[in-house]
């Protein structure tokens, strides 16, 4: 029971990068460790947990002798950078007081944030901080990651859904999670919702395909343009005339019943099998007319 691990610490160091990036000698690791948890902790209560609400998915920290290196990873660079660049002077001044060492920041923009599942567990959860259904978020995030270009949703909640007595674990998945693949791509978030009545947990796990095939910028467009609708439309306008065309023989007409009904019945023959299947009783219309006899043949008859 409960014996489960998270998706990115067991592809971490295999096929994920590491979240912290440094070396040092014994003396140093834990006062480096401690710093990196303080400088996270920093970073998402003065950017995620209040406003600007900036969006910050991950934060990863490199280290040299002379300074720190702070990459965020966000879907709103322009609240985190500021008009001329003011936050970020805020942020860089802040950091650098807290660990007293020279720090530099480089912000990595979240091209679709759809895909990331750090993100849409933070909506989830702030969503149900403003008492939305929890089905109708869950299955509302689910389909915009799908059409976002996921290959497959997991989102679980779990707590006092909509203010019930006793708490509850609720599941949605769509798609395939290859969790025990190392080389699939997938994203996992947690996000906790403090409600009036408890606090709700969401989980979302994202698969994203492999890590070998990941589709081009492009590709990742033109799936997120594509809409429910629009996909509807195609499949039905695009392979299904196709078949109903070589079923019919090339005339794109449907199986028809006497009553107007499509299910089965008498089938309307097409011109080419028209012209092949006529009546043997009528006469062709390319048939020539049988000869005359000649008059004079009852003349002869009766003058002898």
């Amino acid at each position: 029971m409960g014996q489960k691990v998270s998706p990115i610490s067991f592809r971490t160091g295999v096929t994920i990068g590491w979240k912290s990036r440094w070396f040092a000698p014994k003396s140093n690791y834990g006062e480096f460790l401690v710093e990196d948890e303080r400088i996270r902790r920093f970073v998402d209560e003065k950017l995620n947990r209040q406003p600007p609400h900036a969006g910050i998915s991950s934060i990863e920290i490199e280290r040299t002798r002379e300074e720190v290196k702070v990459l965020l990873k966000t879907a709103r660079p322009g609240l985190v950078i500021g008009p001329k660049g003011a936050e970020v002077d805020k942020l860089k001044a802040s950091l650098e007081e807290l660990t007293n060492r020279r720090v530099a920041i480089n912000i990595i923009e979240i091209k679709n944030p759809d895909l990331d599942a750090k993100l849409c567990a933070e909506g989830i959860a702030d969503q149900l901080k403003r008492r939305a259904s929890f089905r109708r978020t869950m299955k509302q995030r689910a389909e915009a990651c799908m059409q976002a270009g996921a290959k497959g949703v997991k989102i679980q909640v779990a707590g006092r859904l909509g203010g019930a007595e006793m708490s509850r674990t609720e599941a949605m998945i769509i798609g395939s999670i290859p969790l025990h693949t190392l080389e699939a791509d997938v994203d996992y978030g947690l996000a906790v919702s403090f409600t009036t009545y408890g606090a709700i947990g969401c989980k979302v796990w994202i698969y994203r395909g492999m890590f070998g095939d990941a589709p081009n910028e492009e590709e990742q467009a033109a799936a997120a343009a594509m809409t429910r609708a629009r996909r509807r439309r195609e499949r039905a306008g695009g392979g299904g005339g196709r078949d109903r065309d070589r079923r019919d023989g090339g005339s794109g007409q449907q199986t028809m019943r006497p009553g107007g009904s499509r299910l089965g019945g008498r089938q309307t023959a097409s011109p080419h099998q028209a012209s092949q299947q006529q009546p043997s009783s009528a006469p062709a219309a390319t048939e020539a007319p049988a000869p005359e006899q000649p008059a004079t043949d009852n003349k002869q008859e009766t003058q002898s």
